[in-house]
């Protein structure tokens, strides 16, 4: 009787374990496909790129000739739209994230403000766009500035900071507090010495990579009507600006007309890489400096 029911077993188990090795296959060629297409995308990209990037690039302003075109313009452009995004987006985001952690009551409000703020970080980038169009560029009179821009695109990245830093705050131990506020600490001097330090390795992370996606956005500047055209270097939130993967976007669509535009693309697409590299390594670093301490 065992021995029938052993044998029952396996073969019931038989087209399970062919349907696991085959989503295991299919997930694995999948990997496989997009990984390749990474590879052929940025061997293509670096090497359209060589004998582009040098000093001249790096330091000159745009201009119609592609021999003497740089992206110094558009790298100040992206400097200073992160002067604005990132103290607007770690101001309101952690401060957010702290209120609905450790101060907002439990109940229907909260969850209905949580549910709003998950739903915000998967609206796609061009409904952003939208609204800063109509609130910072039209209804506020500023225009296609710095100012604009900045703010536009704390918007887009406000959500997936307040969620970061929630979940970062969530994972600090009830025990930390409970000490505390046994030892006669308030509220406030719990979470300032407690809980903030115990958890800036998942707030810091979440920050940086948030801005990591800021500076790769294209689709709210170009609804706000940020241009990729020849212009002054800008000098402060107020001025009129440029950014890199704007400049890449305009680059790639007249290369049609301009065969070299196609190179200057790729070398800004290389230099905008590294810089999203160095700012994830930096992440990486913060976090395991940090959960070393803590």
């Amino acid at each position: 009787m065992k021995y029938m029911d052993i044998e029952q077993v396996q073969k019931n188990m038989t087209p399970r374990l062919f349907k696991n090795n085959l989503a295991k296959s299919g997930y694995f060629i999948a990997s496989l496909f997009g990984l390749l297409v990474l590879i052929i995308l940025i061997f293509r990209v670096f090497s359209d790129s060589l004998g582009w990037i040098d000093w001249q690039f790096l330091s000159n302003k745009l201009s119609t000739d592609a021999e003497r075109a740089g992206i110094l313009g558009a790298i100040m452009g992206t400097v200073w739209l992160m002067f604005v995004v990132a103290p607007v987006t770690v101001f309101l985001g952690v401060g957010t994230a702290i209120y609905l952690e450790e101060y907002a009551k439990k109940g229907r409000i909260r969850d209905i403000i949580q549910t709003n703020i998950a739903n915000l970080a998967g609206v796609p980038s061009v409904v952003f766009g939208i609204l800063g169009l109509t609130v910072f560029v039209r209804a506020m009179g500023l225009g296609n500035i710095i100012l604009a821009g900045g703010l536009t695109m704390a918007l887009l990245i406000l959500p997936i900071v307040v969620v970061a830093s929630q979940e970062a705050i969530r994972a600090v131990p009830q025990q930390l507090r409970e000490a505390s506020y046994g030892m006669g600490a308030t509220k406030w001097q719990t979470v300032k010495r407690i809980v903030i330090p115990a958890a800036i390795p998942g707030i810091l992370t979440g920050v940086i990579l948030s801005l990591s996606r800021a500076i790769g956005e294209t689709a709210p500047l170009v609804v706000i009507g940020i241009p990729a055209l020849i212009m002054p270097i800008p000098e402060g939130v107020f001025d009129k600006f440029t950014v890199m993967p704007m400049q890449i976007y305009y680059w790639t669509i007249d290369s049609v007309l301009v065969e070299e535009y196609a190179n200057l693309a790729a070398a800004t697409i290389v230099i905008l890489l590294i810089i999203l590299f160095l700012m994830n390594s930096i992440a990486i670093i913060i976090r395991n400096k940090f959960q070393k301490r803590f």
